[in-house]
């Protein structure tokens, strides 16, 4: 259990603060490059894991079009709007609106996907909507004065998650996981270079600095390819409900992270939004685990 946990530190602390390093590349790499150098340093990393294991032959089964609609909308497109999204929020509020993902997964699945929910799962809803309000400080109109492009952007981002994964799960079920995450960011990586090449031509000669390249470490190599392995490191050895803890862990280390090297202001609203927050993933997710376990009971006995 010791690894597990000390697993689950590092993924949280990894995955927090890749908030950070999307805002200080911005600065030089813009919202393109920061996508497409991101994808590139963790495509590169399982690459040569894929290679290491023998395990390329595996990429044959690959159906390209599922990959496709999957690398848009669970890494090109949402990776996108996060850098967006940073442009005019701070790291620790997009870490705490990319907690809602959960809540958005459940909803599309619902609304596109037929999926059934539960009495408690619709509680699970309305808290965490009003957790969202509660960092808008209870203040629509702010949200389209202030933080449109921002809130909306990171909002966005997660709708493509939850939608993503339908998919994933919908098409992708019986590939393993390295091979789908080393497909998806390689295919995320060629849909965000051809955009950048006609729209930020720049970006691809960027990363001339130790500081750019060292960033770029820890979002693409780290934050994108070693995190994977650590989660379903976490699934495997563990469990699924054990890995999706860090969902509660990345908003904290991300705020940790932004406060203490970007003197990120840390508001009783954030806090409290995110405690709403939390709340709401966990009571529209309580029911599906409940039904899990008794599965698995009924499959022991």
């Amino acid at each position: 259990m010791k690894r597990l946990y000390l697993a689950l530190l590092t993924l949280s602390l990894i995955w927090g603060m890749s908030f950070l390093f999307i805002k200080l590349l911005l600065l030089d790499l813009g919202v393109l490059g920061v996508v497409f150098w991101r994808c590139f340093f963790g495509a590169v990393t399982l690459l040569i894991l894929l290679i290491v294991q023998k395990k390329l032959s595996g990429l044959k089964k690959i159906p390209i079009t599922p990959i496709f609609f999957i690398a848009l909308l669970n890494n090109a497109l949402p990776w996108a709007l996060i850098a967006i999204s940073e442009t005019s929020i701070s790291s620790s509020m997009a870490s705490v609106i990319n907690a809602t993902t959960p809540i958005w997964t459940i909803i599309i699945g619902y609304f596109i996907f037929s999926s059934k929910l539960e009495r408690m799962q619709w509680l699970g809803i309305t808290v965490g909507f009003f957790g969202i309000l509660v960092l808008l400080e209870l203040n629509i109109v702010q949200l389209f004065h202030d933080n449109l492009l921002g809130v909306g952007t990171m909002l966005g981002a997660t709708i493509c998650y939850g939608y993503g994964a339908h998919l994933s799960r919908k098409y992708l079920q019986n590939i393993p996981i390295t091979i789908i995450s080393f497909a998806t960011l390689a295919m995320a990586g060629i849909i965000s270079g051809i955009v950048m090449l006609f729209f930020q031509p720049d970006g691809f000669v960027a990363i001339g600095n130790s500081i750019t390249i060292a960033s770029l470490i820890g979002l693409g190599v780290f934050g994108s390819g070693i995190a994977y392995l650590l989660y379903y490191y976490m699934v495997k050895e563990g469990s699924a409900e054990f890995a999706s803890l860090v969902t509660y862990l990345v908003p904290i280390t991300a705020m940790v992270w932004g406060s203490f090297l970007l003197q990120e202001e840390i508001t009783f609203h954030m806090l409290f939004g995110l405690i709403l927050i939390f709340s709401g993933v966990y009571l529209s997710s309580y029911k599906t685990k409940a039904k899990k376990q008794n599965t698995v009971k009924k499959i022991a006995v």
